[in-house]
């Protein structure tokens, strides 16, 4: 269904990818997964003819309906939730809005009467079954939106829900090559679970990046990988590429020791009988083959693993933290409704919800950046809480080089701790002679991240640390708190991550209530079942 042919994408003398050729088939739904930078929103882009390739071209018959995933949340602010999933289908919302028009006019000529049947059998082309009204509502609701928000406009609804319209936007027109960047992004679990259900049942093309592993494990049939300055396409999901990939990776490695040896082995038979008159054709033979050897440089992935470890500075005390009856309330809805816990030593809190639930604001109560309005929070006094707050890109500003503004939390660390902190979240010599304002949302995610390794608490509270991280970060980032010896508070909707390290569940709920588990997410699940 959609061609690539011969492609290269290169600014100026870097280059992204090149020689990229691919026939993306229907029915088969292609994970695009690769390092920060690699080239994977820049490829989709060129998918989609939203930008232009260096070289080559992308084939997509003009028959075809190609729905791509909108990155601005804010650009229906105007219309009625109802409206902006059913402008996700232009034609058929021009047609109606239109016809809506025409039908208000004062009187009916025989034009207007003419352009209504044109403007019907637009309709009836676009929705032969007459249902699009049914099928809106339905995606709406199954987003969790009452049928007395349907009508409401996007400006009304938190900015966390606009998200979601958009989702419901491209998903609703069915079409048969869809692109989609990154859509778990700000979505609890329930939504994307929802998702996952609706892409299983796609029946077209699909390419979709995401650096959700459960998400990836139960949508994509194939992947996608960026690296090499390549695109190599491998069959199966998430998993099955990372075994794939690193036999290959096992086999590349044996293949050129192999020859490294036999390369060894014929330099000292020549350099020992070349000048032996008996074995000198013997030589001449093996310099021939020598020749012939083909070492290939090992070819240098763009994928880099950080090393994320996290220490105590001193050790917790017998007391950690007292939850006691935590309510609050913004506008008169109550968010927190008696939130009571507390912490145990080793203890690794998933704290899960819905969105809207009330986990960023227990975390600012936590940490003491929110007063609740009624309860109390006390922590333990050795207690030394380092705070991975949701809005860090945001926060973390100026014109500092990045060793300066880690230095300003830790006046007495010495330089070698300081770079040591940068260079594990793969800031380099060089890179940490940059100012802080001209880091991405990831960099800024990684800088608070060095943060917390330099100043060692023991007692982490993160909300949604994840956000902005590729793959072998999120991975990284769960082994360390596996790892860690001290105690954590984790905000997150990655199944996987949670997995990884939570021995304790906290799930918030909407009315306000909660539900403290003692055990794995997996244990959770079951539990709830």
């Amino acid at each position: 269904m959609v061609k690539v042919q011969n492609l290269k994408k290169a600014y100026g003398s870097k280059v992204l990818f090149e020689d990229v050729n691919l026939s993306l088939d229907k029915g088969k739904r292609y994970g695009l997964i690769g390092a920060n930078g690699a080239g994977k929103s820049t490829f989709l882009k060129i998918l989609a003819k939203q930008e232009e390739a260096t070289e080559g071209e992308v084939i997509i018959p003009s028959d075809l309906k190609v729905g791509v995933l909108g990155q601005n949340q804010y650009a229906f602010e105007d219309f009625t939730l109802f409206d902006a999933v059913l402008y996700g289908n232009k034609r058929l919302y021009d047609a109606i809005k239109e016809q809506e028009k025409l039908y208000m006019s004062e009187e009916f000529t025989d034009e207007i009467n003419n352009r209504i049947g044109e403007l019907e059998m637009i309709k009836v082309e676009e929705d032969p079954t007459y249902e699009y009204d049914v099928r809106i509502t339905k995606i709406l609701e199954d987003l969790g939106f009452s049928k007395d928000d349907h009508y409401k406009l996007m400006s009304e609804i938190p900015n966390a829900d606009k998200f979601k319209i958009l989702l419901a936007q491209v998903l609703f027109p069915k079409p048969d090559v869809l692109f989609l960047d990154e859509p778990t992004n700000n979505l609890d679990m329930e939504t994307i679970s929802w998702l996952e259900n609706q892409l299983q049942r796609h029946e077209g093309t699909m390419v979709v990046i995401s650096h959700d592993r459960h998400f990836l494990n139960a949508v994509v049939t194939h992947i996608l990988d960026v690296d090499f300055k390549k695109i190599r396409e491998f069959t199966g999901n998430y998993d099955d590429w990372y075994m794939a990939s690193t036999i290959l990776q096992k086999q590349a490695q044996a293949e050129r020791e192999k020859k490294e040896a036999q390369k060894k082995q014929l330099e000292e038979f020549i350099r020992r009988f070349s000048a032996n008159a008996s074995k000198a054709k013997q030589a001449t033979s093996r310099q021939k083959q020598l020749e012939k050897l083909d070492i290939k440089p090992i070819e240098i992935s763009s994928r880099r693993e950080p090393s994320i470890v996290f220490k105590q500075a001193r050790e917790i005390g017998k007391e950690i933290l007292f939850v006691k009856d935590i309510h609050k309330s913004f506008d008169e809805k109550k968010v927190l409704n008696g939130i009571t816990f507390t912490m145990n030593k080793g203890d690794k809190i998933a704290l899960i919800g819905p969105n809207g639930v009330g986990k960023t604001t227990l975390c600012e109560i936590l940490v003491g950046n929110l007063k609740p309005d009624k309860g109390e929070v006390v922590w333990g006094a050795k207690a030394d809480v380092g705070y991975f707050p949701q809005n860090t890109t945001d926060i973390i500003t100026g014109d500092e080089k990045l060793y300066d503004w880690l230095r300003s939390f830790k006046k007495d660390a010495e330089i070698s701790d300081i770079r040591n902190a940068l260079g594990r979240m793969l800031f380099s010599g060089e890179e940490q002679e940059k100012s802080i304002q001209n880091c991405s949302g990831g960099e800024k995610h990684r800088m608070m991240l060095s943060k917390l390794m330099l100043l060692g608490p023991n007692v982490l509270i993160l909300d949604e640390p994840t956000n902005h991280l590729d793959l072998e970060a999120i991975i990284a980032l769960g082994e360390a708190l596996y790892n860690y010896d001290g105690q954590a508070i984790v905000v997150s909707h990655d199944r996987e991550f949670i997995d990884s390290f939570a021995n304790r569940i906290i799930e918030l709920h909407p009315d306000g209530s909660y539900t403290d588990f003692m055990g794995t997410y997996e244990e959770y699940l079951e539990s709830k079942q």
